[in-house]
């Protein structure tokens, strides 16, 4: 098999102690490899379980890891299935692992990717992609040889947002809606917390909350949907989120990928950051004027979120400007130029020098 045309290795876990941010950024990715025609294999630790269904509903091959990403035996394991595959490229996404455990990939001959939104590290990696908008390029080291891909060009966007783009063009009619998507890590619980603030509010009609049925507080969602007289919804399926994006005139958010993907569609934004770098994120979106960055959300009280909602169903005018700056940001093409840039290096000249030799050696890369 010609290296340059193996599969695509993804390493990356989904659990509730690591979070499952880099899984599902993985399955963006993938998503976009497909459409080159390229084989997609995920080596991944999940719990629950039941996300295995998700990855193979996507066309692609799941590997039950043994151990999670960087632990005793995982280096190990992950050279044997680049081997085992001749994968063209593995993909590494998640935290656990550092310089060395890249600099090892490296020798197997496959080229080494690396998702990171951290910045802790001199790089060794063949490409590194940064999902976020922050940390920006003068915070990353790299090792001779190694290609950075990060900004607005970057960012991933799954199909579900790009398809929503071109129905919402234009404002969707009153009354007032809000779209509560506080990301994939939502570990302190802020989704149940703002739907709650943002039912008693008046102004807001209509509430959909967005939330994997593995959310720590989804049965609280759920029972919250219940009592509140059709007036909030919980949507866990793509399908069923693809009629809300053209509906909804704001979200509220935490500054993670769904972030951007929003700003694909057109959505103006309230921010409440979780992390260090949503919080660098949301402080980037704002300065480009396609949402507003309320705070830390453990420094936001339900007073200021509420005038922030205020302000934005008053002034249509403003709304209609993010909307504007939203969609000229972000044209969702992203995870496409990622595959790009990575089918490129797949096919330089050195790449395909660097594969005639034997698996342990490494790979010399142009710089």
């Amino acid at each position: 098999m010609d290296a340059t045309r193996g599969p695509i290795l993804f390493r990356c876990d989904g659990t509730s102690a690591r979070g499952w941010e880099p899984f599902y950024q993985c399955l963006s990715l993938a998503a976009a490899l497909q459409r080159r025609r390229r084989g997609t294999h995920f080596l991944s630790y999940l719990d629950p379980l039941s996300l295995a269904t998700v990855v193979n509903r996507g066309n692609n091959d799941w590997i039950p890891a043994e151990q999670p990403l960087g632990s005793d035996g995982d280096l190990a394991a992950t050279i044997a299935q680049v081997r085992k595959m001749n994968a063209a490229a593995v993909v590494v996404a998640g935290d656990g692992y550092d310089a060395d455990y890249l600099r090892e990939l490296k020798k197997t001959g496959a080229l080494v990717m690396a998702f990171d939104s951290s910045a802790d590290m001199r790089f060794p990696a063949d490409l590194v992609v940064n999902p976020l908008l922050h940390p920006g390029r003068k915070a990353f080291r790299m090792e001779p040889g190694c290609q950075l891909l990060v900004g607005h060009r970057y960012a991933l966007c799954r199909g579900v947002f790009r398809r929503q783009r071109t129905i919402r063009a234009t404002e969707p009619p009153m009354p007032f809606r809000a779209l509560v998507a506080m990301g994939d890590d939502d570990a302190a619980g802020e989704a149940l917390t703002r739907v709650q603030q943002l039912l008693q509010m008046p102004k807001v009609a209509k509430v959909t909350v967005t939330a994997r049925t593995h959310h720590s507080r989804y049965d609280e969602l759920l029972a919250l949907a219940d009592d509140s007289n059709g007036k909030m919804e919980v949507v866990t399926e793509t399908k069923e989120l693809m009629t809300r994006l053209v509906r909804a005139h704001f979200a509220l958010t935490s500054g993670d990928v769904w972030s951007p993907e929003l700003c694909v569609v057109g959505i103006p934004q309230l921010i409440l950051s979780q992390t260090k770098q949503q919080a660098g994120t949301a402080k980037k979106l704002d300065e480009d004027g396609v949402a507003t960055y309320l705070g830390a959300a453990t420094n936001v009280t339900f007073e200021q979120l509420q005038e922030a909602v205020d302000l934005l169903h008053d002034d249509p005018m403003e709304r209609k400007g993010m909307t504007r700056c939203a969609r000229n940001t972000f044209d969702g093409r992203g995870p496409d130029r990622i595959v790009n840039g990575l089918e490129i290096m797949l096919h330089s000249p050195s790449r395909k020098r660097a594969a005639s030799f034997a698996p342990t050696h490494g790979l010399k890369i142009a710089a």
